[in-house]
């Protein structure tokens, strides 16, 4: 009897050990997940900016493989388990890839766009792309789809359903007009140009759309894709720079045709079938039409007196420009932040970050904290709870708090966000919805 007991502490007391080791281990760690989660939360940064999970408690037994998929947790924590149940505990750092649904074995993520609080507009779309109007697809952002591996896939797989369109009666110039050169146009273009189509891509900027409007060094996080023509491309993180760079090398070793500093104006049905696109350069006759667009649209501007001066502009694009000049940055979001920040590492920049509330609650952790730390160093001059007046040719006069002061400026950044462009879906017959936590 005493050496079965025995016997069943040497092989019951290791196991008891482990498992108190890993109880001891999985509380630890979720305390710091409810720590963190507690800290987004009191900062604001609750509303995920695109399509995000929805975990039901109910489903969620634990295992922690929706944290160990999600490919931004290396960089920094989207999702946690707390109490052993898998939580958003960083909303905002969450763009949508949507691996976690993928990998949870217990069916208990639901992917949706908005939240009861913030409502998403989002074309209303059939399962082949297509809108309320027959024969015009959205694919990427526009459609909820901003991460560049989503929208590249939705480009080819949009494509090939309209091939399928094409065999109905009808007929054009084109076979397809494709709106917009970012990830999902441009693989789009190349799939149109691949199966011989009648095709014609407008960009109203440049190669790389929304990409192409990052800061200059800024990492966009990819994942292996497949693109026509090219075959496999295998990145993992790369910078702007060096994923245009091979945008660019496609565009010249393919002869893919893009039709730059093009903007449409208009689309309408047209008498003799398809659509009528009119741009601010030419009107064309389609059988199809694919929107590729971003969901930033126009910028948001300030209305105030002056912002029509040549200095003034709504994205950083290269900080170096700025070397030895006085810039002032608006806004509160990441994009603002990562503007001042990056400008203020320039040599002989005085930078000042103007913006309207008492609190940076649209913005990442780490642009706030690096924000903060260069504002005690001096680097950046920051001003909440302000408001730009009047910009004149060699400065500008700020609100600051009921007193205006008026600082030196040659240049400045707007980042107010941008007017979304369902003005322009709607005014094409496209059907909108907004979306609050739905999927």
């Amino acid at each position: 009897m005493q050496y079965t007991f025995d016997l069943y502490l040497i092989y019951a007391l290791p196991i008891l050990i482990v498992w108190a080791i890993y109880v001891l281990h999985g509380k630890r760690k979720s305390k710091r997940n409810l720590a963190l989660k507690t800290e987004e939360f009191e900062a604001g940064l609750t509303e995920p900016a695109s399509l995000h999970p929805l975990i039901d408690p109910a489903k969620c037994m634990g295992c922690g493989t929706c944290v160990k998929a999600c490919p931004e947790q290396v960089n920094h924590p989207v999702l946690g388990l707390i109490d052993n149940k898998a939580e958003l505990i960083a909303p905002t750092n969450c763009i949508g890839h949507g691996a976690c649904k993928t990998a949870c074995p217990f069916d208990a993520i639901t992917l949706v766009f908005g939240t009861e609080k913030r409502g998403v507009d989002i074309p209303l779309l059939k399962s082949n792309f297509e809108t309320s109007m027959p024969g015009i697809f959205i694919a990427g952002e526009l459609g909820g789809m901003g991460l560049i591996r989503n929208a590249i896939e939705q480009g080819y797989r949009a494509l090939d359903h309209i091939i399928e369109s094409l065999n109905q009666e009808g007929s054009a110039p084109l076979d397809v007009l494709i709106v917009g050169a970012g990830p999902a146009g441009f693989c789009a273009s190349l799939r149109a140009m691949e199966k011989k189509l009648s095709y014609k891509t407008v960009e109203q900027e440049s190669l790389g759309g929304t990409v192409f409007q990052f800061p200059r060094g800024k990492l966009v996080m990819t994942a292996p894709v497949k693109l026509p023509i090219i075959g496999d491309v295998k990145f993992t993180e790369t910078t702007k720079e060096k994923l245009l760079e091979f945008w660019q090398d496609v565009e010249k070793k393919t002869q893919v045709q893009i039709s730059y500093h093009e903007r449409v104006d208009k689309i309408t049905p047209s008498d003799k079938g398809g659509y009528e696109v009119k741009t601010n350069k030419d009107t064309y006759h389609t059988r199809t039409v694919l929107l590729t667009i971003g969901r930033r649209g126009t910028p948001r501007k300030l209305g105030v007196p002056g912002e029509d001066f040549s200095k003034i502009t709504y994205r950083l694009i290269d900080p170096e420009q700025y070397k030895n000049q006085h810039v002032l940055v608006v806004g509160g979001g990441d994009s603002a932040l990562e503007a001042a920040h990056s400008i203020a590492d320039e040599p002989g920049t005085n930078v000042t970050l103007s913006y309207r509330s008492g609190a940076f609650s649209r913005a990442k952790k780490k642009n706030r904290e690096k924000v903060e730390r260069y504002a005690k160093k001096g680097k950046i001059n920051l001003l909440l709870s302000t408001n730009v007046i009047e910009f004149s040719k060699e400065s500008v006069v700020i609100d600051n708090k009921g007193e205006k002061i008026e600082i030196p400026n040659n240049a400045a950044i707007i980042c107010a966000g941008g007017i979304l462009p369902t003005g322009f879906l709607k005014d094409t017959g496209i059907n909108v919805e907004t979306k609050h936590g739905t999927e």
